[in-house]
């Protein structure tokens, strides 16, 4: 065979016109332009789809589990009203109730274990009157007796 090219033949073939040898460069290239574009998109995505959870981490929320949980749930269905949830939720400031619960459990505590008829620690008796008031004779009668 002869090295000569035909005569309608171009003397300058385009880039993407695979070589005699068989090397492809523009399917070399266009497929690791694929991959990183993959990479990208997904990297994004997973960014969006975890929005929520990294706001409600951010802000240290008491439901940040709760939004964590809505994000993998709308990531395994699909069902996108679960994501918009967990947005709203993380979002959403919700008042302590913990605190102030936890608080009024340890007083009732407190006086549940106090020993009954002891008076606290920082009340002083003065003597045995101020220790017992005399309740007043009309007191004693109750509210029913006024008919």
């Amino acid at each position: 065979m002869s090295e000569q090219l035909h005569p309608a033949a171009p003397h300058h073939l385009p880039f993407f016109v695979p070589g005699a040898d068989g090397a492809d460069t523009l399917m070399v290239v266009m497929g690791v332009f694929l991959v990183a574009t993959l990479l990208w998109a997904g990297t994004i995505y997973w960014r969006l789809h975890s929005l929520p959870e990294r706001m409600a981490h951010k802000t240290q929320k008491l439901q940040m589990e709760i939004v964590a949980v809505l994000g993998l749930i709308s990531l395994f269905t699909h069902s996108h009203i679960f994501w918009i949830a967990g947005l709203l939720l993380a979002m959403i400031d919700l008042p302590d109730f913990g605190t102030p619960m936890r608080s009024i459990a340890e007083s009732v505590e407190r006086i549940a274990n106090a020993t009954p008829g002891a008076l606290p620690a920082d009340v002083v008796v003065k003597s045995e009157t101020d220790a017992k008031p005399d309740i007043q004779p009309s007191m004693r009668q109750g509210v029913h007796d006024h008919a």
